[in-house]
């Protein structure tokens, strides 16, 4: 059989890359060894969901990843604070990384701010993160979207 001029024998090992590189599809399940799991409980609706977390991906991407409602207004580039969520756990939030300077002047704005407030997406899924639960406030501050106009300089 051929396909634009490739028979299914040339394409064959670029199909069993597919599964290494996860390109083609989003909905696979990572496995037990390289994944934990992370409970995303959302204020607004009272909802909690369960999910496996791919170790390194962060907890926007896995919240979006899951068609789980946590806002991301500047895609995870450390712009703004709508991806604040609240770890629920002290001890897994000191295994956290110390956030940086960037991190905690967007903290600054958060909604909702406690102790152990972080941004979704500067939290990377590690071993020692397993079974972290994180709470999704129930408002973001997210001034572009919120009337805010920068005053010129």
């Amino acid at each position: 059989m051929w396909l634009y001029g490739l028979t299914v024998d040339m394409l064959q090992p670029l199909l069993s890359l597919r599964h290494a590189f996860n390109y083609f599809s989003t909905t696979s399940s990572p496995s037990a060894d390289d994944s934990i799991q992370v409970t995303f409980f959302d204020e607004k609706d009272g909802s909690e969901t369960t999910v496996a977390v791919p170790l390194g991906e962060n907890l926007l991407e896995a919240a979006h990843n899951n068609e789980i409602d946590l806002e991301g207004a500047c895609e995870g580039s450390l712009a703004c604070s709508t991806c604040h969520v609240i770890v629920q756990d002290p001890d897994l939030y000191a295994k956290l990384p110390e956030p940086d300077d960037d991190e905690n002047d967007m903290l600054d704005l958060a909604y909702g701010l406690t102790e152990t407030s972080r941004l979704g997406c500067q939290v990377l899924a590690t071993k020692e993160l397993d079974g972290m639960k994180v709470r999704i406030p129930s408002a973001t501050r997210n001034f572009a979207v919120d009337g805010y106009v920068p005053k010129p300089h």
